[in-house]
């Protein structure tokens, strides 16, 4: 199960089911947070809670959103270079959403600033939502500069952080 913490705007458009007090995300990089950007089309920014790692998706239809979401998230692991057993075990824990108010203001003003530069850099990748989301994970975030400076190298991080708890001599280089 994944916990989807959504923005006002986001929990209005969407019918899910939502969190249970004690839920939590069961995946490997843990809980999301989402806001809908007014495109045309509309597009929903989806970012992890712990890497900071932004996935975008249409939003229409949203009936089908929440099936959607962990395709959109394997083909941007994919695009990291994420090995596929790791893809594969973390699409699997997405087979249900769980939505649940925002909670964490840094993640939400990364999100605010990535939607900003996301309305700036997507007439340069003209539709391709997941060139979007991996060329805006190279940005640099304050709430990573202690740790890996980047959503992209936080990702590749906590990825040999967890191969490394199942096979100690696992190697991840993205």
């Amino acid at each position: 199960m994944v916990i989807i913490h959504g923005t006002q705007r986001f929990r209005d458009r969407v019918t899910a089911t939502p969190a249970a007090d004690g839920d939590t995300s069961t995946t490997i990089l843990g809980p999301w947070y989402a806001t809908v950007l007014r495109w045309r089309p509309a597009v929903v920014l989806f970012l992890n809670a712990s890497t900071l790692l932004p996935v975008f998706t249409s939003f229409a239809p949203t009936r089908t959103l929440f099936d959607r979401f962990p395709v959109a998230v394997a083909e941007v692991l994919e695009a990291h270079g994420v090995p596929t057993s790791v893809i594969t075990e973390e699409t699997a824990a997405m087979s249900a959403c769980r939505v649940e108010p925002t909670a964490n203001r840094s993640v939400v003003g990364t999100m605010i600033d990535f939607s900003f530069l996301a309305d700036h850099h997507r007439a340069d990748f003209a539709g391709d939502l997941v060139e979007l989301s991996v060329r805006l994970a190279e940005t640099p975030c304050s709430p990573l500069y202690k740790r890996h400076i980047s959503p992209d190298r936080e990702l590749s991080a906590a990825i040999q952080k967890y191969l490394a708890t199942k096979d100690p001599r696992a190697q991840f280089k993205s």
